[in-house]
């Protein structure tokens, strides 16, 4: 019978973990709570949540609700949403994640400072993303983001440069748009960087990387809008063809089952352990 190991480094960053504290903290008290945007990424865990009583809303409804309770999750959100919260009286259960926190005042601070040069904030990250936004909230909108290496190139290297990095991204390409920067900036002007990759995060790549070379099989556990997820299951994949990206039980093929002796379920910062737990009784039942 083959063997089935849950990976003991996958599962929330702290980050998450407090964030779906306070709002079970919160829930059980009685009362509204509302949480602005999906707790985390993953579709069963908001379920389970919701149907504790937590109401998840956009932006939109936001700026429509008042004299309520509004969890703000892990990745944080730009000034202007704590200045709607004051004017419409929200009581704000603030779970930006600490890591978050610190890079938001670091861009703050960037961007007030009054400097002689002219300077372009730059982060690394992917566009739209909840974090993302709010650090570009930070620069009331001026900050540039880069998406990947490519669009390093788009940077005005005639202007002083000052990189940062969504807290979730790959060490790697950070260091490579850092080369590419030092390489074609012009000497007259100045480039600092300013590695704010979440370790927690940064470490679980070359610990996956090992999980998964160690199985037959791999099945990868993420909701499908992680970000954290797609970067953790294509390291998984680089070192372990046979991975697979699931995000319930259901999703499971049972052919892939037959023939493999040893089974691997890992998944991203955002995979609650419960669900991987839900996933391994499942494969065990088919076997």
């Amino acid at each position: 019978m083959a063997k089935v190991e849950i990976d003991e480094g996958s599962g929330f960053c702290f980050g998450v973990v407090t964030a779906i504290n306070k709002a079970e903290e919160e829930l059980t008290k009685g009362g509204t709570l509302y949480c602005l945007g999906d707790i985390v990424h993953n579709s069963r865990e908001v379920e389970r949540l919701k149907a504790m009583g937590l109401i998840t809303i956009n932006h939109e409804e936001f700026n429509r609700l008042h004299d309520v309770k509004v969890l703000l999750r892990a990745h944080g959100e730009p000034p202007e949403t704590y200045t709607i919260a004051r004017r419409n009286n929200i009581e704000i259960i603030d779970a930006t994640c600490p890591v978050v926190l610190r890079l938001q005042k670091k861009i703050k601070q960037e961007y007030i400072q009054e400097d002689d040069e002219e300077k372009q904030i730059v982060i690394y990250g992917k566009n739209g993303h909840a974090e993302v936004l709010g650090l570009v909230g930070q620069t009331t909108g001026q900050a540039i983001v880069i998406e990947k290496l490519e669009e390093a190139g788009m940077l005005d290297f005639s202007k002083s440069i000052r990189l940062y990095s969504q807290t979730t991204k790959s060490l790697d390409e950070f260091q490579k748009i850092v080369e590419y920067i030092k390489e074609h900036i012009s000497p007259d002007v100045t480039f600092e960087y300013y590695d704010t990759i979440c370790r927690q995060v940064a470490n679980r790549i070359p610990n996956i990387k090992k999980f998964a070379a160690s199985h037959d099989l791999v099945f990868f556990v993420s909701g499908k809008k992680s970000s954290n997820g797609k970067i953790l299951f294509s390291e998984c994949k680089k070192v372990n063809p046979n991975s697979h990206l699931i995000d319930s039980a259901e999703e499971i093929d049972n052919e892939l089952l037959l023939g493999a002796e040893s089974i691997g379920i890992c998944g991203a910062t955002s995979t609650p352990k419960w669900l991987m737990e839900e996933i391994s009784e499942a494969i065990k039942s088919r076997i």
